[in-house]
């Protein structure tokens, strides 16, 4: 009989904890294989595996491309590599970015959906945004189950809760019952299958170092008044369920959330940048001022100098807002 075989599970902030919490309660004879990606630097090394090894009965290892998936072990996805499910097979990839992370939770949850439908189990785990709530929806809409961690107890409450918001899922937990759940889930049969959304192709596809063009963009996604933040170019939003989510014809993919925050850090940096060159610029008109303390032009470069001292404090005024938003107006 077939039951569901390929779980899925993406978390970032606080979810290694509750990963080890999992894996130590995991029965040795799960029939299933587990895939596990957690937001990692690009300079972080593959210690994570070694991690969940240690923490219960089921191997686990960093996968390597192109390696089968076998039931009862755990693939821990390496750094700077999306780690994808292609039929049968692990795939890693250098695709474009997703949600700011490389490896990112939605490419992998997609590519499980596409590849073996209501066969998998997707759980979102502790962690900061919400990457891994639109690809819970697509894990949904292959007729596959949902799972998230308790956002009351989780670390990092915003992935779990975004998960949540996004798709009705079949159950939400504290850590401490998710191993016994995911047992029991395993062990049942799957639903029916379902059609798999076009856009499911063409998103994987890009995650695994596809062509992508406006024609095909397209086809999911309509051009917005928006610019990718990671290489300029036209972003375009999703269409469909789930959080709000843009492209560009890159392939470069932000929820709402993810571009909110690398567009306030890219406001603060320009904020900070603007404040240095306004800066020197009070400090050249100062040294100018001086030097010709016995003309005519020393009152003009004074003067503008004053200028520039107040557009440095408006400049110090706003970064402060920006850092401290409820901060009253004398605390600036």
């Amino acid at each position: 009989m077939a039951n569901r075989d390929i779980i899925v599970i993406g978390g970032s902030t606080g979810s290694i904890e509750v990963l080890r919490t999992i894996c130590g309660g995991l029965s040795p004879d799960l029939p299933a294989a587990i895939l596990v990606v957690v937001h990692l630097a690009p300079e972080s090394g593959n210690r994570l595996a070694s991690i969940l090894d240690a923490a219960g009965p089921l191997p686990a290892a960093t996968a390597r491309d192109g390696e089968p998936i076998e039931r009862g072990r755990i693939y821990v996805a390496p750094a700077d590599q999306h780690m994808l499910v292609l039929g049968g097979a692990i795939a890693l990839r250098r695709g474009p970015r997703e949600n700011l992370f490389r490896p990112a939770v939605d490419p992998l949850f997609r590519s499980a959906a596409l590849s073996h439908g209501a066969r998998v189990i997707g759980l979102v785990l502790s962690g900061q945004l919400n990457d891994g709530a639109a690809g819970l929806v697509s894990v949904k809409a292959c007729g596959g189950s949902a799972l998230v961690q308790d956002p009351a107890e989780a670390r990092a409450p915003e992935m779990p809760r975004s998960a949540l918001q996004a798709v009705e899922v079949d159950r939400y937990a504290p850590a401490a019952e998710l191993a016994a759940l995911l047992g029991a889930m395993a062990a049942s049969a799957p639903g029916p299958a379902r059609p798999v959304p076009q856009d499911l192709h063409l998103e994987v596809n890009i995650a695994a170092d596809g062509e992508l063009d406006s024609e095909r963009l397209r086809d999911f996604a309509e051009p917005v008044p928006l610019t990718c933040p990671d290489c300029g170019g036209v972003l375009s939003q999703t269409k469909g369920s789930g959080p709000l989510r843009f492209r560009c014809q890159i392939g470069h993919a932000f929820t709402g959330q993810a571009l909110d925050t690398r567009q306030e850090s890219a406001v603060d940096e320009a904020l900070r940048v603007a404040l240095r060159i306004v800066e020197e610029r009070v400090e050249l008109l100062r040294r100018l001022c001086e030097k010709t303390a016995e003309t005519g032009l020393a009152a003009r470069y004074a003067s503008r100098a004053d200028e520039y001292r107040a557009h440095a404090q408006t400049i110090r005024r706003a970064i402060v807002a920006a850092v401290m938003p409820d901060a009253e107006p004398a605390d600036l």
